[in-house]
């Protein structure tokens, strides 16, 4: 994978820490560093673990499956972004169901939202990523960006509230949807 699509499937993949850091924020209507802090470490910290995660479990059984490997990174990349959209026309009204300071709700959300990027991780071996080295940039960038985008969505939510409705998982969708394009398309016609 090139640099810029490490850096488009990270923005994806924090499209669900976006949109549950914009809940959240809208839930905590002032600025708390320390929360914003922390949900923001555990979002970028799970977006990296999980990919690296799935990609050693992955790479165990990778040489089994080398001439169906592409196919099975469009289905988990077209997947993972076919339910991204879908959710994304799902009508979600404003209103505090959880406490986003509650340590406890910020691990599950943590958890929650990086299983995409777990499954992420099993298309990296697919794609012949075979050593350590091969993904350190790419978990490091998706961390970053998930913490980035976390820390903006809280931002975002404290300020503007329900005021705008922006799809964030719609754009998500679409760009795993790509990327796995991409590659079937590149294996296919080499």
């Amino acid at each position: 994978m090139t640099n810029l699509e490490n850096w488009l499937l990270a923005v994806g993949l924090a499209m669900d820490c976006l949109a549950v850091s914009i809940a959240s924020g809208i839930i905590f209507k002032k600025v708390h560093w320390g929360n914003i802090l922390t949900m923001a470490f555990f979002f970028g910290f799970f977006q990296a673990l999980m990919p690296f995660l799935g990609w050693f479990g992955a790479s165990r059984f990778s040489h089994l499956i080398e001439n169906v490997d592409h196919w099975l990174v469009f289905l988990i990349l077209a997947f993972l972004g076919g339910r991204m959209i879908w959710e994304s026309f799902k009508d979600e009204e404003c209103r505090s169901d959880f406490n986003p300071a509650s340590l406890k709700v910020v691990f599950t959300l943590a958890i929650a939202t990086s299983l995409d990027a777990l499954a992420v991780g099993v298309s990296f071996a697919f794609m012949g990523m075979k050593t350590v080295n091969s993904i350190i940039s790419p978990i490091l960038i998706i961390g970053l960006v998930s913490f980035v985008m976390s820390v903006f969505g809280l931002l975002f939510g404290i300020f503007f509230g329900c005021k705008h409705n922006m799809r964030v998982e719609l754009w998500g969708g679409l760009i795993l949807i790509g990327i796995g394009t991409k590659v079937l398309i590149e294996h296919l016609c080499l």
